[in-house]
């Protein structure tokens, strides 16, 4: 009897200080809330709205990654002994990432609206389309036939094999578009835009077209096809006093996280799958190990499940037996999903990653969501206050490898500058070195570790690209415009397999056997923990 009382005088104090340290709730989150002024969220009689929370959901054809830690790298001998892939712990938030790379079907989608938006026979529009075309030329082979170039990006035998030919550049394009497009798409659906957005010829026309700059910011064009109640509705506010509603203007309940690129620590923790190769609290161990990519029953038994190179002269098998099945690209869905339910990560084609490329990955300072490119820009404003938007006068390009212009901004959107650029940082350049005060009082100024080729190039007047020698003493080829290509692709050979490998491509320059697929930002879960 003693023993049970004590056991209850220890329950019922220990309730007692979870009840004064947070509320009743256990930690299992807020359930009702009430502000320190007082005042209920979205009171009728209130002056501040915060909008509805929406349960958390992918859009179409992302699969949720929950964040967690891993090692990043390789764990087993490397053969190459590449040493900027030794391992590292890392911890990676949970995001959405593409169930599959991004098909010459979606792709064609994208050109076909900038065609139509910005047709390319108008003068101040024709860069825009002909830039992001991809590079079908890229299959061409000195020593072999070139069948692909007219066929692979066109005929809809092809449509939901992985796009190629993209560069880094176009990829990044590619997703600001997707991030618009989605968004439009899901404001239809829940009646807050009109839907005859397309079929109506006044609108998405060069500088009108929609986007998430003008919605965000009220502009006035976006008045002509927005139903303010509806909105109003889905985001709660509950009044109909305009300067409350002008002054609660919140982003819609309906918005879609903005597409973007996987970082490297992100393509390489979903690539893995680790999941449900764990026991409580650790992983079993990494994969793939090349066996484990074979099949083990049925008719796939000892059949390769990846798209890869087997060896010199050998991208399939023998007829009638075909090991892997695709001589070069196939089907995004053609072979198996990791654990998370992801396609093609192990082969058929390799990938863009959203990182700068440099050997060493410093897991001193950011062990956290690592990313090496981040250049923070704001949005440039008038002498009035007002957002300054791009017109057709204003829009600025980059320049790909093989002359083509491709843009930075639409017509329509608003201008951006930067406002910081760590791309370098403490990657052993003059900045982050530990004798920069030396080096910046010292003739040699300059100094940078990574003393890389300069590109120079300029276009005749044919449209040739003329390439200018670099007379430089160069010591790298390591640029602030390369980037980290993960995976193996279908021209490449088991050793690529390895989601821990690493390496690197200039980023105005597209490859016949680089893909890109999109992420997006989430929420942590809401369990507050993972059970077994």
């Amino acid at each position: 009897m003693k023993k049970l009382q004590l056991f209850s005088l220890i329950a019922l104090s220990s309730t007692l200080a979870l009840t004064s340290c947070g509320g009743s709730n256990n930690g299992g989150g807020t359930k009702k809330f009430v502000s320190k002024t007082g005042w209920k969220p979205n009171e009728k009689q209130g002056w501040f709205f915060a909008g509805k929370q929406q349960k958390q959901k992918g859009w179409p054809g992302m699969v949720y990654v929950e964040g967690g830690t891993f090692t990043m790298g390789l764990v087993k001998d490397d053969v190459m002994h590449d040493w900027n892939n030794s391992p590292r712990r890392m911890q990676v938030s949970s995001f959405f990432i593409g169930e599959t790379e991004i098909t010459n079907y979606e792709y064609r989608e994208y050109l076909t609206w900038l065609k139509y938006v910005f047709p390319p026979s108008d003068p101040s529009f024709k860069d825009i389309y002909n830039g992001a075309l991809p590079d079908t030329l890229l299959w061409d082979n000195k020593l072999s036939r070139n069948d692909y170039n007219e066929t692979y990006f066109r005929s809809p035998e092809f449509d939901y094999y992985p796009v190629v030919g993209v560069s880094w550049t176009q990829a990044n394009r590619y997703c600001e578009w997707l991030s618009d497009r989605a968004n439009e798409k899901a404001l239809m659906q829940a009646g807050i835009i009109a839907k005859d957005l397309y079929i109506n010829e006044s609108n998405n026309q060069g500088g009108t077209a929609f986007n998430m700059d003008k919605f965000k910011s009220n502009d006035p064009e976006m008045q002509g096809y927005i139903n303010e109640k509806r909105m109003q509705q889905k985001n709660g506010l509950k009044t109909t006093n305009q300067r409350l509603l002008a002054a609660n203007r919140a982003p819609s309940a309906a918005m879609v996280t903005k597409f973007r690129l996987p970082t490297e620590v992100e393509w390489e923790y979903a690539a893995l799958g680790m999941a449900k190769n764990r026991e409580y609290n650790q992983y079993k161990g990494k994969k793939p190990e090349i066996e484990l990519l074979r099949g083990t029953k049925g008719r796939d038994k000892g059949m390769f499940l990846e798209n890869f190179k087997m060896g010199t002269g050998d991208y399939s098998g023998i007829a009638g037996w075909k090991n892997d099945g695709s001589a070069r690209t196939s089907d995004v869905r053609q072979y198996p999903s990791n654990d998370l339910g992801i396609y093609g990560m192990y082969g058929n084609v390799a990938e863009w990653t959203a990182d700068i490329y440099r050997p060493i990955i410093d897991e001193d300072f950011s062990d956290f969501n690592y990313y090496r490119g981040n250049v923070p820009e704001v949005v440039v404003k008038n002498g009035d206050g007002t957002y300054k938007t791009v017109d057709e006068t204003s829009i600025k390009y980059d320049t790909l490898a093989d002359g083509r212009l491709v843009y930075k901004n639409l017509p329509g959107q608003f201008e951006r500058q930067a406002i910081a650029d760590y791309r370098n940082y403490r990657d052993g350049d003059r900045m982050s070195s530990l004798d920069y005060r030396t080096n910046s009082d010292s003739a040699d100024s300059s100094y940078n570790m990574y003393n890389a080729p300069k590109s120079r190039f300029i276009v005749d007047a044919a449209g040739k690209l003329v390439m200018q020698r670099d007379k430089g003493e160069r010591t790298s080829a390591m640029t602030n415009d390369i980037r980290v290509v993960k995976g193996g692709s279908w021209q490449d050979t088991a050793y690529w397999l390895d989601p821990g490998q690493r390496r690197y491509k200039t980023e105005n320059k597209a490859y016949g056997w680089i893909g890109f697929r999109v992420a997006q930002d989430a929420r942590a879960s809401d369990k507050t923990r993972t059970r077994r």
